[in-house]
């Protein structure tokens, strides 16, 4: 009765129907065909979503930028992923979105994805899968379409600093139908032909769509199929496609393939020109080292007294001559004089009578080693005959022959050790020397 007799504001209605709707409902994603569309100077745009039965408003605060990126306009089908809201004002609901992208973005992610997962999951990503590329390219194979600013762009740095390098062009489209068989069909005619030095698959910007042909399975493979290096350089920095993954090298630009592809060689140019000038300096230097000797050799008096020298050299051979010859002279003859005293000093030490004195001291050791092995044995016979004795007293079977019996249950075999194993009635197997007797317990 008291809700009754309350009277609602439109506000409150609003209101009460905003937090409804606001707290029932997770954000999600929706799909539709864009009716109206107006982008404010605020940053907002403003449009209607449509299908073919129903319309629904939406806006997209400080969405400008994507709406000029996918130039959105009436008819162009989205997916947007937001969620419901009111507005009080006009006691209207909406679509509050936070992301946009056309339709079908979504699968071709997902698809992506997929691809990516199952390539890398083959080793097709691994660097160590990577070939290196060539020091100095004489010939680059280039797989792009002949009118796009790609090639423009790469043929522009190439030719401003090495114009004698020779450039193959494959012409293929690079986005639409068809347009991955194509570039991979360049790939394989450059590994096939083998006219080149290294391989650039690129292309300009664009959206998911634009790039696909780049995220293609056969151009995946047909790159690490081939023998050639291969760099991809496809889209803006910030696009990334299978392509830029299985490639030997991701440039972030056709331009910055460019420079990678000449980059060593204008290194080593440079390198080459420095060690010109470092060479030319060295033999300039060498060369007016060379003059002075010269000069100096010229006016020494080796040159002038030529004769005079040649005289001094064989003066100087004759008496190292000489003093070689009184130097083995002398040798020769201490040396023999240490040989006599040698000969001396075995004669006076009797070599066959130490001879046999030593023998004798040998086989006097022998004889004792052998009295104490033969002792230590007979010893250790003895105690193991002894041990036997207390085995054979000891073993089971012998105990028995003395009038004793093993008492055992019969089901498990086990040992009977007390009265209080077994109870009147039990079957007991009793074992004495010659046999098993079977007994009843009363």
């Amino acid at each position: 009765m008291e809700q009754e007799r309350h009277i609602w504001k439109i506000s409150e209605v609003n209101e009460a129907v905003r937090e409804l709707i606001e707290n029932s409902l997770m954000p999600f994603w929706m799909q539709g065909e864009v009716g109206t569309v107006s982008i404010q100077r605020s940053g907002h745009v403003y449009l209607t979503l449509k299908d073919e039965r129903s319309q629904l408003k939406a806006v997209f605060f400080g969405g400008a930028a994507v709406a000029r990126q996918l130039n959105l306009q009436p008819g162009l089908s989205v997916e947007v992923f937001g969620k419901l809201t009111v507005y009080e004002v006009r006691g209207e609901y909406q679509v509050s979105i936070r992301t946009m992208r056309p339709l079908g973005v979504g699968d071709l992610q997902r698809k992506f994805e997929e691809l990516r997962a199952k390539l890398e999951s083959e080793g097709l990503f691994a660097p160590e899968r990577k070939r290196p590329l060539p020091a100095l390219p004489r010939r680059i194979g280039v797989v792009t379409s002949p009118d796009g600013a790609a090639i423009r762009d790469f043929l522009q740095i190439i030719n401003r600093r090495f114009p004698d390098i020779n450039i193959k062009i494959y012409p293929s489209p690079v986005q639409g139908e068809g347009a991955e068989e194509r570039i991979a069909s360049g790939v394989n005619f450059f590994n096939r032909q083998n006219n080149v030095d290294v391989i650039v698959v690129t292309r300009g910007g664009g959206s998911m769509e634009d790039l696909w042909p780049f995220n293609s399975e056969i151009l995946a493979r047909s790159i690490v199929a081939g023998h050639l290096p291969v760099i991809s350089a496809v889209g803006h920095e910030i696009d990334f496609t299978i392509c830029d993954f299985v490639a030997d090298l991701r440039a972030p630009t056709p331009s910055a393939a460019a420079e990678l592809v000449i980059g060593r060689q204008a290194e080593i140019r440079t390198q080459l020109e420095r060690l010109e000038r470092n060479l030319k300096q060295a033999l300039e230097f060498a060369t007016e080292k060379l003059w002075r000797r010269l000069d100096n050799a010229a006016g020494s008096y080796v040159f002038k007294e030529p004769l005079h020298l040649l005289r001094q050299r064989q003066q100087h051979l004759d008496e190292l001559t000489s003093i070689m010859n009184n130097t083995i002279t002398n040798h020769q003859t201490k040396y023999s004089h240490d040989l006599e005293q040698l000969r001396l000093k075995l004669a006076a030490i009797r070599p066959q009578s130490l001879l046999i004195e030593r023998q004798n001291r040998v086989n006097d050791l022998f004889l004792r080693l052998t009295q104490s092995a033969r002792f230590q044995l007979e010893r250790k016979n003895s105690v193991i005959a002894k041990l036997s004795h207390q085995l054979t007293a000891l073993c089971p079977e012998n105990v028995l022959k003395r009038g004793y019996a093993m008492l055992t249950a019969p089901s498990s075999g086990k040992l009977i050790t007390s009265v209080n194993a077994v109870k009147p009635g039990d079957m007991v197997n009793a074992r004495v020397a010659d046999g098993d007797i079977q007994l009843s317990v009363r």
